[in-house]
């Protein structure tokens, strides 16, 4: 059904809303197929509901029933009494892919999902309802002291980033720049792409000193270790290191505007004369009314009372206060549906 239109058919007009009454019921299936490790198990090749109810120690009676709800979700495919990957799931849902989405789906499962139960409640009272939100600031730091809860969160943001990183590496010109510096940029994943679609250049991450050790592990797995080099630190603090481009993305979302804007002028600080600082975030446009980037925005908010969603022209603002030249807005096609916002700093 295409959105704002209804059926005829009375109906059909009821199982749209129902539709959207039980749509979780798709996504715990997705979630807990994840969790269970279905799709890595028939990575190895097709196997019985009761070879898959051995090897993961699945006892429900209605295993069989979860394996044909995914046939129909398009995740498995059944040939006679096996079961086996879809080309989508071997794609995008077996550890080791470099298009790997379980991580994401694994982080929804353990917080968001949890979070958006709580929907009601949060937009009575005004406050985020995900297990880290008491922490605000905080969360970051603790969940970095363990790296193993640490890889579990990198894992769902290298899902997102990777297509973001590609779009700017083929979107944004490189040729007349050698460096380039991704604030928050987590343990890498981002830089070390566009490092690796542009050999010329060299990349610098900047994040919390915890997260070495994962970005020194990414960086070795991607082969980028000569290239992409990390700075530990607080952003708002510690001046940022003198780069020709400055990525800044689902970073600025994170804070309330004063320091949004704290951090825009220490970008400012940082980037060459002619060269560029690219924003991407999930922004609204002047219509308003996309409504998966509208989701997206309600879904940060439920994570962190911290974070303070913008629109594009609230980002192009932003920029010019903090001395930059608005060059190029476009949205990006990644999953979440970003903006990019592209800005020049004089010569």
């Amino acid at each position: 059904m295409t959105p704002g239109t209804a059926p005829s058919n009375p109906v059909a007009r009821a199982r749209a809303v129902i539709g959207l009454n039980t749509a979780y019921f798709r996504t715990k299936a997705l979630q807990s197929a994840v969790e269970l490790g279905v799709f890595d198990l028939l990575a190895d090749g097709p196997a019985t509901v009761e070879t898959i109810q051995e090897k993961l120690a699945v006892r429900h009676r209605l295993t069989r029933d979860f394996l044909d709800a995914l046939v129909g979700l398009g995740l498995l495919e059944r040939d006679g009494a096996e079961y086996r990957n879809s080309e989508l799931a071997a794609e995008f849902l077996v550890t080791g892919q470099p298009t790997y989405l379980g991580g994401t789906c694994a982080q929804h499962a353990r917080l968001h999902y949890h979070a958006w139960g709580r929907l009601t409640e949060a937009l009575r009272d005004g406050h985020a309802k995900s297990a880290v939100a008491a922490q605000g600031a905080a969360a970051y730091l603790d969940h970095y002291r363990d790296l193993d809860k640490a890889r579990q969160v990198m894992t769902h943001m290298d899902a997102h980033n990777g297509f973001t990183a590609d779009e700017l590496a083929r979107q944004l010109d490189w040729s007349g720049y050698t460096t380039f510096t991704d604030v928050g940029g987590a343990r890498g994943n981002v830089a070390a792409r566009i490092a690796r679609a542009h050999p010329h250049l060299r990349g610098m991450v900047v994040d919390l000193p915890a997260l070495r050790p994962l970005f020194d592990e990414r960086m070795r797995e991607l082969g980028t270790t000569d290239r992409v080099r990390f700075a530990g630190g607080d952003f708002f603090v510690d001046p940022l290191p003198a780069s020709d481009v400055l990525i800044l993305g689902h970073v600025l979302a994170d804070w309330p505007a004063d320091k949004r804007m704290r951090l825009l002028h220490n970008a400012y600080q940082a980037v060459s004369p002619g060269g560029r600082i690219a924003v991407y975030d999930v922004m609204v446009d002047a219509s308003g009314n996309d409504l998966e980037t509208l989701l997206q925005r309600i879904n940060s908010a439920m994570i962190r009372d911290d974070n303070s969603a913008y629109s594009v022209s609230d980002c192009e603002g932003h920029l010019r206060e903090a001395g930059f030249e608005v060059d190029r807005v476009f949205p990006a096609d990644t999953i979440t549906r970003d903006h990019v916002v592209i800005a020049r700093k004089a010569v």
